[in-house]
């Protein structure tokens, strides 16, 4: 089964291009995440991550919400590969807030298009710091998106992915080139959903890239974030007022189920 391409991009409003082209690939890594917030309220609620392409088509697609990494990249991967790109899947160590002699598993999803011979890397599915444009599969030259500046460095044989913020550089997550299959997926996405050392299982988190600017929130902790660092923050203290934060700034259509309260409840908790 393929993705409904027609749903799709009405869902992202995209109204260009279908051909395997860069600008097509950029208008799509933009459309996407503005359209389609990254949101864990099933892992939080205590319900299964389903990865296969009627799923996601289902929930982020037809049923106006959103998803974490794997979610948002396989959608991306499928309806990529139903217009004719070149694409396959990669696996990341996130190591953002990591001390330097951590390692996490390789717990994050992101895409390799190859166009006329030319490399590139997309990742519409990184919360606060997800990619709003295709990169030039290149290290060493900064690379400017509509909203920060990002470049690939080199570190020990793997790419890192980094992100300006304002005059410093930050680590996001490094990887390879090593081709994944939805199997592969499968296995961390059942760690990330299900474990309960897991950040997805025990805190909210929800992000959504606007015009300039992008919308984060971490349990009750709101954010609006800009390219040049700066944010402007407030503090979230009921579950009306998360209820209508997702609604009406993440654009999430919520569960109609009543186990989505008390889980909005136990994070306010923790902020």
């Amino acid at each position: 089964m393929t993705i409904d391409l027609d749903a799709y991009f009405r869902r992202i409003g995209h109204q260009g291009g279908r051909e395997p082209t860069l600008e097509t690939l950029r208008a799509l890594c933009l459309s996407h995440p503005k359209a389609i917030p990254f949101e864990n309220l099933d892992p939080l609620m205590g319900r299964p991550v389903e990865l296969d392409p009627v799923a996601l088509q289902r929930k982020l697609v037809a049923g106006g919400r959103g998803g974490y990494c794997y979610e948002h990249g396989l959608l991306l991967f499928h309806v990529l590969r139903a217009l004719g790109f070149e694409v396959s899947g990669l696996s990341a160590r996130v190591i953002k807030n990591l001390p330097p002699s951590g390692v996490r598993a390789r717990t994050h999803m992101l895409l390799r298009i190859n166009l006329d011979g030319v490399d590139y890397v997309a990742d519409v599915g990184f919360g606060i710091s997800t990619l709003s444009a295709p990169l030039r599969l290149e290290t060493r030259i900064a690379q400017p998106t509509p909203h920060e500046t990002f470049r690939l460095a080199d570190h020990e044989g793997l790419y890192e992915m980094q992100i300006r913020i304002g005059d410093a550089w930050d680590g996001l997550y490094r990887f390879d080139l090593q081709p994944q299959a939805v199997a592969d997926y499968e296995v961390s996405n059942w760690y990330n959903a299900t474990h309960p050392a897991s950040n997805f299982v025990t805190d909210l988190m929800a992000a959504r890239v606007d015009d300039g600017c992008r919308h984060t929130l971490r349990n009750g902790m709101y954010a609006l974030r800009f390219p040049d660092g700066t944010s402007q923050r407030r503090r979230l203290e009921t579950v009306a007022e998360l209820r209508a934060a997702l609604t009406e700034l993440f654009r999430v259509t919520l569960p109609d189920t009543p186990d989505l309260d008390p889980a909005l409840g136990r994070v306010l908790a923790r902020t």
